[in-house]
Order: C-alpha cells, then sequence, then structure tokens
C-alpha cells in the first residue's frame, strides 16, 4: 500500500437486536404398525395389566424393517412444512434430535435434507436423548433470532425399536417409535418461544445408557450376544430424578419469563410414563386436565416425544392463539429441559 494512505476500517453496522421466534408449523409421523400389550405378552413376562399400572401404556408404533429415522423424520417434515405455508427449499437449517441415526457418519439431518429436496439447507444431528427436542429448538431458535436463518426445520425422530432387548420387561415395554417436527420462524402476530431452560448432570450418566457401540465399547465377535447395544436403564433411580429435574425445569423457565404455573393452559410433557406426569402434576399444582398425553397409544419415542404431542395438541385444538404452553422432557446424559411457548 503507498505511504500516505490511510487504513480504511470496515463500515460499521449497528447491532441487530434479537428476533422473536415464533411455531410457524407442526408435523409429525408414527408407523402403522401398532405393538400392543396384549403382543408384549408373548415376547416378555408381563402383563396388561401390570404395563397399564406402572406407566399408563397400553400401546406403541413399531417402524417397519425397511423404515429408518430419517424415513420417519422426513414425513414429519414434510407435514410441518406444508403446515407453516413454506416449501423444502426454503428451509435454511435441518436440526435432527435423536439416539438412532440411520449412520454414525453422515448425519440423519443430512439425510433428510435429500428426502425432502431442501437443497438450500445447512443440517446436523444433536444427541441429547428424551430431551433432545427441546434442545434443537433452543439451538434452531438461536439462530433465528440471530438472524442468521430465516426459516429453521427442528425434528425429533427415533427408532427406538432398534435398541430395545425384548427381554427385559423393564425396558422394551416402554419405548416406540416415530418422529415430530416445527418449523421456527421470525413472524410478528403470532405464537413465541418465550424462554427455555436446559440442564445436564453427567454424574448420574450410567443410570440411563446404552453402553455398547462407541468407542469406549466397540461391539466385536466377543460380546455381540451381550446385548451392550441396547437401552439399559436403572427404573427407580430414573424416576426420582425424572420428577426432580422436569419440576427444576419447569419452575426456572416459568421464572424466565415472568410468569406462574397458574398462566399455563396446557402442559406438554415427555411421555415417559404416566406415573412421572402425575408427580409432575402434583408437585406443580397442575390438574391432570391441563397435561396433553398420548403415552396410552404411542409410548415413549424419545426425541420425538413431545415434538409429536405438540402436532397433535396442535391439529386437535387443544392449544388455542394466546395460550401459553409449557414443554418440558427429561433424558439419558442425564438431560433435562423445559420451554414456555406464547401460541
Amino acid at each position: 500500500m503507498p505511504s500516505g494512505q490511510p487504513i480504511k476500517s470496515p463500515r460499521s453496522r449497528e447491532p441487530r437486536l434479537p428476533r422473536p421466534v415464533a411455531v410457524a408449523g407442526t408435523g409429525s409421523y408414527i408407523p402403522a404398525r401398532v405393538l400392543t400389550n396384549a403382543d408384549l405378552e408373548k415376547l416378555v413376562d408381563t402383563t396388561d395389566r401390570w404395563i397399564v399400572e406402572r406407566t399408563g401404556i397400553r400401546e406403541r408404533r413399531i417402524a417397519a424393517e425397511d423404515e429408518c429415522t430419517s424415513h420417519m423424520a422426513a414425513a414429519a417434515a414434510r407435514r410441518a412444512l406444508e403446515n407453516a405455508g413454506l416449501r423444502a427449499d426454503e428451509v435454511d437449517l435441518i436440526i435432527v434430535a435423536t439416539v438412532t441415526p440411520d449412520t454414525l457418519v453422515p448425519g440423519t439431518a443430512c439425510r433428510v435434507q435429500r428426502l425432502i429436496g431442501a437443497s438450500n439447507a445447512n443440517a446436523f444431528d444433536v444427541s441429547a436423548a428424551c430431551a433432545g427436542f427441546l434442545y434443537a429448538v433452543e439451538v434452531g431458535r438461536q439462530f433465528v433470532a440471530g438472524h442468521s436463518c430465516a426459516n429453521v426445520l427442528v425434528i425429533g425422530a427415533d427408532k427406538l425399536s432398534s435398541l430395545m432387548n425384548w427381554t427385559d420387561r423393564n425396558t422394551c415395554v416402554l419405548f416406540g417409535d416415530g418422529a415430530g417436527a416445527v418449523v421456527l420462524r421470525s413472524l410478528d402476530g403470532s405464537t413465541r418461544i418465550l424462554a427455555t431452560y436446559m440442564g445436564s448432570n453427567g454424574d448420574l450418566a450410567e443410570i440411563l445408557q446404552i453402553p455398547g457401540g462407541g468407542c469406549a465399547l466397540p461391539i466385536t465377535a466377543e460380546n455381540v450376544g451381550q446385548n451392550l447395544r441396547t437401552l439399559q436403564m436403572n427404573g427407580r433411580e430414573t424416576f426420582k430424578y425424572a420428577v426432580t429435574a422436569m419440576i427444576r425445569s419447569s419452575l426456572n423457565a416459568l421464572d424466565q419469563c415472568g410468569l406462574k404455573v397458574s398462566d399455563i393452559a396446557c402442559v406438554i410433557p415427555h411421555q415417559a410414563n404416566i406415573r412421572i406426569i402425575e408427580a409432575i402434576s402434583d408437585r406443580l399444582d397442575v390438574p391432570m386436565e391441563k397435561f396433553f398425553i398420548n403415552l396410552t397409544r404411542v409410548g415413549n419415542t424419545s426425541a420425538a416425544s413431545i415434538a409429536i404431542a405438540l402436532d397433535e395438541a396442535n391439529r386437535a385444538g387443544r392449544i388455542q392463539r394466546g395460550d401459553k404452553i409449557l414443554l418440558v422432557a427429561f433424558g439419558g446424559g442425564l438431560t433435562y429441559a423445559a420451554s414456555v411457548i406464547e401460541w
């Protein structure tokens, strides 16, 4: 540069305030195959009465052998985009929350991008077990609020039937397969995500885990018959910490936006176990009538759980414009989260 020529600094820009973020559309998908408690009685030492009394679950959906997590996620995504009035090529970012990816590489979000034709989108996965959907929604919200993306597609999807030990009645009776999705946008006069609280406790990682299949414990010819790549759970400890963590998440999220429990019109909890939901109802002093519950017929669908329930509540008219709703989840990790949305 010639001497005497001043170095020009980049043009300064006024900082842009965070944008409000709305849920512009919802969608869900559950597989066709129904696995009832009567069916499970033929597979494992259990009864319909035992399952219903302890979990509230009567049936769950199981994906076909050739139906992968990405297929379910794409089906839910298409319905959410239709509900939002968007084309797939208008999506800027796809986030898939899952613990059952089609493959370790590439991520399931990239496979969804191809399946729905979202050619202009970036894509990545989030792994936070049953709390994964709310984690992914918060990540997506930041992209929209920070002006990085206009349209974000967030999907919770899991095929937990592929990770079940079908001889373990403590786990196999609980879980099902499915996917749910939302479209996040900045829309004036529409729904707003008011607050999200997230937490984790790695000290309790072993009470709910899949120990094998990663680099710490690869599946080998010697251990392949030990069910190491199946879900393992300490039910008593999981129940105790699930209730505590979901209460903490809910109260913190409400506090962030200056609301009281009585301001909430509908609670959509992780659909894990009716006893957990009843305990939360009691501890928060929220009547069960305010809870949206679908676990009776779909079971625990992990990261898809809240996403499916939110779509069903939306389409059933259970939540109305102006309602304030609370979403709250708990999963392995341990992970937990709650979000408050003004609908």
